[in-house]
């Protein structure tokens, strides 16, 4: 058995039947590249079943310590049933983007049986009019609760059930035979509580302890001025995205190059692909606002997640994260501005980050006790309490090669947020294949019209695309043009008349007698 940490389990606390804390993904793939050009839902299962040791969520479910004294344990699943957690629909003709958006978002919106392992593979075939994707592709939904995994393990899980090659089918076999655990009994889990709890305070003396200098040096930071402490939560304003959730999502997406995204950071030193993407999202957000009559005179404020995953702890369950609160510059008009505002923001947040060490303040999460933890989960759900941010862009980077599962080549990947209560709106931010994609998930109250603000992260990277990359260019060509107009417009007697002025002022020309009288004169003057 092992046992939650305290920020695992915030995520089971925090749940709510309106707002569940699954993240995931939508993925396409085409068929046409598996070995005999089509991919059957038994070998989906086959295959999946056959990766099933290389990542440990699959097996493991939640056993919860009686009264709540303590965080739960995962264990292996004595009742794991594979054909459970993978299911298979089709889309009705004529099988569109839109269609499949709707559909995802029905499902997305359920919440995961928390008596099982908390995830689920749903298969949606009949994408024949996607544009962009090879008719008779096939897409699969992934539904994998938080307090599992994080950003970075989720990739790791992504690894587990693809391959590099649509031919390769094979698999390391696992080192030692599957076991599945006893369920354990209800006197168990609370004598370990008890040992628990008498070990806490060292443990959480410890990380004090570890983390006592950085705290000491970003007190002093933020004295001085060098460090620049979060936005406060009375600082964020509220929108429209700021109230409960319904139990109902949205799901849209934009896709650009990375060559694009990384042509517009370069414009301006020292801005990173994170500052171009925070850019973008800040300006689709106050398009959206603008429309709607709804945006605040303060800058709305995104979570960035940070993570703090070691290399040793690659394979590990449950998240491994920090947190920045960057200002994505909404109440800034030029996308510029935005851009380098953002920027100074999150440098400043790595600064104070830095300072007290993103790791100790993940360990700080871990021994949070299970009573005070459920207890502060329940009264921000009846409180009404606000997050201190208004959404959350994750960026996760993706592989740059395409991959494969059972020989069906991934066409594209677009990450799945869980908005919660306070804040409507996810913006989930990910690369494959030369392409970078911003993907939204949000409460459909909220955001009833997904496509318009697709509409505005396209316009919000022209915006910026067309200012950093095409504005000098744009700007040589007119000037040229002007040049041109006014000498095809200046009429012929002028131009001579300009040449034949320049000839006679010129020191080659013969004095007039006018002229040598007056010079004469100016010669023979006393001088003072």
């Amino acid at each position: 058995m092992e046992q939650l940490t305290g920020m695992d389990a915030a995520f089971l606390y925090l749940e709510r039947p309106n707002a569940p804390l699954h993240i995931g993904g939508l993925a396409i793939y085409d068929p046409s590249t598996a070995p005999n050009g089509k991919v059957r839902f038994k070998e989906i299962l086959r295959f999946t079943e056959e990766r099933l040791h290389l990542a440990r969520t699959f097996r493991q479910r939640l056993v919860k310590v009686p009264l709540g004294v303590d965080h739960p344990y995962w264990i292996e699943d004595p009742n794991f049933d594979l054909e459970y957690h993978i299911r298979h629909i089709a889309l009705p003709a004529p099988g569109d983007w839109r269609q499949l958006c709707i559909v995802a978002s029905r499902i997305y919106a359920r919440p995961l049986d928390m008596e099982r392992p908390l995830w689920e593979y749903t298969i949606i075939e009949g994408l024949d009019n996607v544009a962009g994707v090879p008719k008779g592709s096939y897409a699969i939904l992934t539904k994998i609760h938080h307090c599992a995994i994080d950003g970075m393990s989720g990739i790791d899980i992504m690894n587990a059930v693809h391959t590099m090659a649509p031919d390769d089918v094979s698999v390391a076999p696992p080192r030692q035979p599957w076991v599945a655990d006893k369920i354990p009994s209800g006197a168990e889990l609370l004598a370990r509580a008890q040992v628990n709890n008498v070990r806490q305070p060292i443990r959480l003396a410890s990380v004090a302890a570890r983390t006592a200098p950085g705290v000491a040096k970003a007190v002093r930071g933020m004295i001085s001025g060098a460090v620049k402490a979060p936005t406060p939560p009375n600082r964020v304003p509220k929108t429209r995205f700021s109230k409960n959730l319904s139990s109902h999502r949205v799901i849209e997406n934009r896709t650009f190059t990375l060559e694009d995204i990384r042509d517009i950071k370069s414009r301006r030193t020292g801005t990173t692909v994170n500052d171009a993407v925070l850019a973008i999202v800040g300006g689709a957000l106050r398009k959206y606002l603008q429309s709607k009559n709804d945006l605040p005179e303060r800058s709305l404020v995104a979570m960035a997640p940070v993570s703090t995953r070691a290399q040793e702890e690659k394979d590990s369950m449950g998240n491994q994260v920090s947190a920045m609160s960057i200002a994505l510059g909404t109440d800034i008009k030029d996308p510029i501005e935005r851009m380098a505002f953002t920027h100074e923001g999150a440098a400043a947040q790595k600064v104070f980050t830095n300072a007290i060490g993103a790791r100790q303040l993940t360990d700080y999460t871990k021994f949070s006790p299970a009573v005070l933890t459920g207890l502060a989960a329940r009264l921000t759900g009846q409180m009404g309490i606000n997050p201190p941010f208004n959404t959350v862009v994750t960026n996760v980077p993706g592989p740059q090669i395409p991959l494969y599962s059972v020989g069906a080549r991934m066409v594209t990947h677009i990450g799945l947020g869980c908005p919660v209560d306070g804040m409507g709106i996810f913006h989930a931010i990910g690369s494959y294949c030369g392409n970078m994609t911003i993907a939204v998930t949000a409460c459909r109250d909220a955001l009833p019209d997904p496509e318009f603000y697709a509409a505005c992260l396209d316009e919000a990277f022209g915006e910026l695309k067309a200012t950093t990359v095409k504005r000098p260019q744009a700007k040589k060509k007119a000037n040229g043009a002007k040049r041109k107009t006014a000498a095809k417009k200046a009429p012929r007697s002028k131009i001579r008349a300009t040449t034949v002025k320049r000839k006679s002022a010129s020191p080659r020309a013969k004095s007039s007698p006018a002229r040598k009288k007056r010079t004469a004169k100016s010669a023979s003057a006393p001088r003072s």
